[in-house]
């Protein structure tokens, strides 16, 4: 079973989001790197599959030369190759993305499964999984929460509406996968030693221009909230009790 798993080296956002002076990108210069949630759920069900069938994990990125660092991360996880299409520092566009994916997988391949995260951290856009599949011709499925193996497909479930839904599909597939799927494992000392020295093959993607066309990005509007002081000590009991009557509490 030989397994490609996608990633996208997203910006850890922990406070206030700002962008660039042109309005084309958030400013990343104070935040650390790291995969999108989904996608490291992805590499380590990619993982698991392949302890319990046998076979590889390749894990790819597309990106600038520094996401070499998160394809090392994933290679501590467990995958035992890694491929960087590298670019520049642009964000590319879901159609660009898909079919420079969508290339390195027929060069590379043949893969039995390429597992994604259902959307990247950043820009949630949820396009990537499912153009790659029409790309490639392959069957696929989204927002996938169990995966089991079968002699010549997999079954992929999925919750909907509060109904669960189950999809058999032939291999090889394309499967988007949502957090919760499984636990990412913490990597190892021994894992972090062997990505340190593994290789990263580098391959530069030819560039598709996108059907659409961003022409700047905006941050909505921060609600302006202000703490209200009641009183101190005894003496702002009355003021309490009126706020939560007011607010349908108290009986």
């Amino acid at each position: 079973m030989d397994v490609l798993a996608c990633v996208k080296r997203v910006p850890m956002v922990g406070g206030r989001i700002t962008l660039t002076e042109d309005g084309q990108e958030v400013d990343t210069r104070m935040s650390g790197f790291t995969v999108s949630p989904h996608e490291e759920c992805a590499v380590e069900e990619a993982v698991q599959i392949t302890e319990r069938e046998g076979g590889t994990v390749t894990v790819l990125t597309l990106g600038p030369p520094e996401a070499e660092a998160q394809l090392r991360d994933m290679l501590a996880l467990g995958a035992g190759r890694a491929i960087l299409l590298e670019t520049g520092p642009e964000e590319w566009g879901p159609q660009s993305t898909a079919a420079a994916i969508a290339a390195a997988a027929r060069a590379t391949g043949p893969y039995d499964l390429l597992l994604f995260g259902n959307e990247a951290a950043d820009t949630g856009g949820y396009q990537v999984p499912v153009r790659v599949a029409h790309e490639l011709g392959l069957p696929c499925a989204t927002g996938i929460k169990t995966l089991e193996v079968t002699g010549d497909g997999v079954v992929a479930g999925r919750e909907y509406r509060g109904r669960q839904e189950r999809f058999g599909l032939p291999r090889p597939a394309v499967i988007s996968v949502k957090e919760g799927i499984n636990l990412p494992r913490y990597p190892s000392l021994p894992g972090r030693l062997r990505a340190k020295r593994a290789t990263v093959e580098r391959l530069v993607p030819d560039a598709r221009p996108d059907g659409l066309r961003k022409t700047m990005l905006t941050v909505p509007a921060r609600e302006n909230r202000r703490a209200e002081i009641l009183g101190t000590g005894p003496e702002a009991v009355p003021a309490l009790v009126a706020l939560l009557d007011e607010l349908g509490v108290l009986p």
